[in-house]
């Protein structure tokens, strides 16, 4: 049962990089950095999007407008956050 946790923690982290390297290429893509029309760019982009959007778009829709700023990436890293520690602290010592 421990090794079904710890791959469940593995998958909650990767997931956080996958969040952090989307909002990264957004900025990129925003301020002209990198080029979409790349192939190798809008392949990394086409994947961030299907894999990261299907869970942001919920937070979105319950989030005020800020105008152009999208802090639902930030919430749901704070999310994942606990959801790990309450793996960790309450879930994995009771495990046997």
């Amino acid at each position: 049962m421990r090794a079904i946790l710890d791959i469940i923690l593995l998958v909650l982290n990767l997931y956080i990089w996958l969040l952090i390297a989307s909002a990264v290429l957004s900025w990129l893509v925003a301020f002209n950095v990198v080029n979409t029309r790349n192939q190798v760019v809008a392949t990394i982009g086409d994947f961030l999007y299907r894999i990261t959007e299907p869970v942001l778009r919920p937070i979105r829709n319950m989030l005020p407008n800020l105008g152009g700023l999208d802090v639902s990436p930030v919430i749901l890293i704070l999310l994942i956050l606990l959801i790990e520690n309450i793996i960790v602290r309450y879930v994995y010592p009771n495990v046997f």
